[in-house]
């Protein structure tokens, strides 16, 4: 098995510098470098290892090796088929099929995304855990984005802070939409009786999503989203807090005629890839049963 390794060829810009300075300038925290240090990682110049207080070169190779991450106990690999957009060796993109749960629960304990990614790993000799970056519920298809380690998804995590991750979705909703576009500014608090459901409610997590109309059918409106905040069923409360619930959302009011499942795909992905240093954009093809919907 092997571990998530960084090199970088030291440049002009990087003489005179202290390896712990460095590596700071990159991201990497104090707290990572002590993990690095007493968890089995390595630090090495050149093949050469060294410490944090090693002053740097123009033309070396700088290499930072992580330590083994530990997986929750019980935790197995499953060989269940990925759909991957792409891959490198610090994330990981994939399309989503609906009908599969992103993480193990209660009610899915076995054939998660999860489950899969340790499996693909596996296969691949990769020492990591699970790090899901953008997290989709069991029925949402699409875009997905994975961390293939801790040091990855901590900068990534810091992208959707500052809302440099940008996701675009798509729906199907119950209703013809009057207008061409909008913006849903409704705070959203966990219901009071449900662990699970969420409402509009004037004490809950400010929540802002914009839409816009794609189609108008008889009794339907094709739409596309883009969330400026990420509360939990922002989406799926936030139409039907417009009185236009998801096709097949039936805890927020959506009719299960048409479709047994919640008509929301994650469409487009853009972020800023931390080590390669440059944005990224992945689309994912709507599904065959929504685009089935659409053709009626």
């Amino acid at each position: 098995m092997h571990t998530f390794t960084l090199t970088w060829t030291i440049t002009a810009d990087g003489e005179g510098l202290l390896i712990r300075d460095y590596l700071r300038a990159k991201g990497i925290s104090k707290a990572a470098l002590t993990d690095i240090k007493f968890r089995g990682g390595s630090i090495t110049v050149d093949g050469q290892t060294v410490n944090v207080r090693h002053k740097l070169r123009a033309g070396e190779a700088l290499t930072i090796s992580y330590p083994p991450e530990e997986r929750s106990e019980g935790m197995q690999g499953e060989d269940i088929p990925l759909d991957i957009l792409y891959e490198d060796e610090s994330v990981l993109v994939l399309n989503k099929r609906p009908y599969m749960a992103t993480i193990p629960s209660r009610e899915h304990q076995s054939g998660t995304v999860a489950h899969a990614l340790l499996h693909h790993y596996d296969r691949q000799g990769l020492s990591s855990t699970i790090h899901i970056v953008t997290r989709l519920d069991r029925d949402t298809s699409g875009v997905m984005l994975v961390a293939k380690n801790r040091f990855v998804h901590h900068l990534l995590s810091q992208q959707q802070v500052v809302k440099a991750v940008r996701r675009t979705y798509e729906a199907l909703v119950h209703g013809v939409m009057a207008a061409d576009q909008g913006i849903i500014d409704a705070p959203i608090a966990r219901k009071t009786e449900s662990i699970i459901e969420r409402v509009v409610r004037e004490d809950g997590q400010h929540a802002v999503t914009h839409y816009r109309v794609l189609e108008r059918k008889a009794d339907l409106t094709y739409v596309e989203l883009e969330l400026e905040t990420g509360r939990t069923h922002q989406i799926r409360v936030h139409l039907a807090y417009l009185g236009h619930p998801l096709l097949g959302d039936d805890l927020y009011g959506g009719r299960l005629d048409v479709m047994d499942r919640q008509a929301l795909h994650s469409r487009t992905l853009t972020f800023f890839h931390p080590v390669l240093e440059r944005a990224m954009t992945f689309t994912a093809e709507l599904p065959a049963d929504m685009k089935a919907v659409l053709q009626e």
